[in-house]
Formats: structure tokens, C-alpha cells, sequence
């Protein structure tokens, strides 16, 4: 038997048919195209989740369960999403609207928890018990997984990692507090890093800025690491500003939930060992455990945008 499963993003719905091996054999995608109904991307979904299963030359009875993976904070038991900033949805019925649709048994998570179960069942984080991920993107995303099972809390908004406060009083978050984690460590942070040391420093020349074409406008969350790859020393120091602040919460995430694996992915992550073995090195000399023979292993995420489509298939 096959599942399926799809990844419901406020830019694209993508569906894909995972086998009992965890390996996705087809997807099929579209745009979200949101702010629209509830209805039409409803229809969009299941259009999507039929195509993948025509596309894997099977059949919908040849699929045991479909789950969905949606941004925002969702109901599992009840299947409703109760708000979703980036889909502007609260209170949205989409199991029951989806089950009318397929005739299958269908269930929903928040994307970062899915995320976080496929790479427990088939990416970096696999053979841990208790495993932590995070995705470095537009925000901080995170999923925690315990004893091989979700960690969402008793409201199902558990697990929002990027809202905790590393600095009192700092930058204001989008959440609407002040000093956040993801205000720092999302790529937006990084970016916003990268503009602000710009404007303050001045350069006569800057690598960052020649990369980007001397407008600021156009920084991307890799100007830094490539400018630094120039020996830019003003993009060094935007880079390593930016690990301090990501090392400030993956230390509190070590101490408090002592995971197997930390798994980080997201845009961000694709720096690999630039990133991750100078933030081991904060991590290390920080972290409570730092004289316990087990440690936790922080490694990139394997499985990029496929982990949300396999996680969201195994909901249980």
C-alpha cells in the first residue's frame, strides 16, 4: 500500500505518493495562488493529490491515508486549522472538506512538525529517539519529536521554537513581540543583519555589496557567507554575529529537550559545514551537558522539501 502526502505552502500545494519505504515514487504541484477560498483550494489539493496518484500509475484505493502538512496552528483531533497568517485562514474545516473530496481517511499537521517526523523516519534524524528540527526560512521553524511521536503540546501549538526571547527588548518580531529568535536566526534575520551592517558601517568597498550589485535591496540570505568566501572581513563579521545568535538558541533547545539530533534545514542550511562546525564550536563550549559522554548531533536535514511530504504521509 502507498500514502500520500501534501505540503499545503502559502506559494505552492504539492502532493506526493509515498511507498512503505519512505520514498516518494511521484509528486504533482500547483500554485497556492492565496488569498482565494477555502473551497477552491480545497479543489486544488485534491486535484493535486490525483494527479500524484495518476502520475504513480496507481490507483486512489492503492492509498491507505493522506495527511496534510499546513503552516499556522493547527487541530489534529478535530482536523481544523485554527490560523494560518501566510493562507489567511482560522477555523478552516479541511479534513471534513478534503475527506468529501477523495473518500479517504485524511489527517493535518502543523508543516513543521511533518517536516520533523520525515526526517525522523527517513532523513538525518533516523534510528534517534527523541530528535529535534528546525528550518531556517523566512521564519524558525520547529519540530519536535519524542519517543517517536509528535510533540505539540496540549493546544497543538507547541513547538514554536523561533518565539522564544534570546534578547529583552530586541528587534521586534513578527509574532508582535520583541526580541525573538526568529527576529535573528530566520533568514530574514540574516538578512536584515546583512543590510544593517551595511548602512551602519559604510564601506568603501564591500564584497556584499558588489555581489549585489551595489543596491542593498538585492541581499539574499547568502550575500554574507559568499562575500566572506571573498575574504570580505565586514561580511565575516555579519556572519558570525549571525551563528552567535543561532547558537544562543539551539544551545537552550539542547538543554531543555537533550535530542539525539538536531537536524537544521531551510535555506540557510545549504552553507553545510560553514555554518554548522562554527556553530558546534558555540554549542560545545555552552551547553549544559558539555561534560557528558553522549552529546547531541547537530547535522544539516536530508531530505529538503521532500521531509514535510513523507511526514505528512505517516501521520498517525
Amino acid at each position: 500500500m502507498y500514502r500520500l502526502g501534501i505540503d499545503l505552502g502559502g506559494t505552492n500545494i504539492v502532493a506526493g505518493v509515498v511507498d512503505e519505504e519512505y520514498n516518494i515514487v511521484a509528486k504533482a504541484s500547483c500554485k497556492t495562488a492565496v488569498p482565494r477560498p477555502e473551497k477552491e483550494i480545497c479543489d486544488s489539493m485534491a486535484e493535486v493529490a490525483l494527479q500524484a496518484i495518476e502520475n504513480a500509475n496507481i490507483t486512489i484505493e492503492d492509498v491507505e491515508s493522506i495527511g496534510i502538512g499546513v503552516p499556522g496552528a493547527v487541530n489534529p483531533e478535530t482536523g481544523v486549522i485554527e490560523y494560518s497568517a501566510n493562507l489567511f485562514f482560522h477555523n478552516w474545516s479541511v479534513v471534513e472538506m478534503m475527506e468529501e473530496r477523495l473518500n479517504k481517511k485524511v489527517k493535518i499537521e502543523n508543516d513543521a512538525n511533518a517536516a520533523a517526523l520525515g526526517e525522523y523516519l527517513a532523513g538525518s534524524a533516523k534510528g534517534a529517539k527523541n530528535a529535534v528540527a528546525i528550518t531556517l526560512g523566512t521564519g524558525v521553524g520547529g519540530g519536535i519529536i519524542i519517543d517517536g511521536k509528535i510533540y505539540s503540546g496540549s493546544n497543538y501549538a507547541g513547538a514554536e521554537l523561533g518565539h522564544m526571547v534570546i534578547v529583552k527588548g530586541g528587534k521586534e518580531c513578527a509574532c508582535g513581540r520583541h526580541g525573538c529568535w526568529e527576529a535573528y536566526a530566520s533568514a530574514t534575520g540574516l538578512i536584515n543583519l546583512t543590510k544593517e551592517k551595511i548602512l551602519t558601517e559604510k564601506p568603501d568597498f564591500s564584497y556584499m555589496l558588489k555581489l549585489c550589485d551595489d543596491d542593498i535591496i538585492n541581499v539574499s540570505g547568502r550575500t554574507a557567507f559568499d562575500a566572506m568566501a571573498e575574504g570580505d572581513p565586514l561580511a565575516k563579521q555579519v556572519v558570525e554575529e549571525y551563528i552567535s545568535y543561532l547558537a544562543t538558541g539551539v544551545v537552550n533547545i539542547i538543554n531543555i529537550f537533550q535530542p539525539d539530533v538536531l537536524c537544521i534545514g531551510g535555506g540557510v542550511s545549504n552553507q553545510g559545514e560553514n555554518l554548522l562546525a562554527p556553530l558546534r564550536q558555540i554549542v560545545e563550549r555552552e551547553r549544559y551537558t558539555k561534560h557528558n559522554d553522549k552529546q547531541t548531533v547537530i547535522c544539516q536535514c536530508s531530505l529538503g522539501n521532500d521531509a514535510g511530504i513523507i511526514g505528512a504521509a505517516y501521520l498517525d
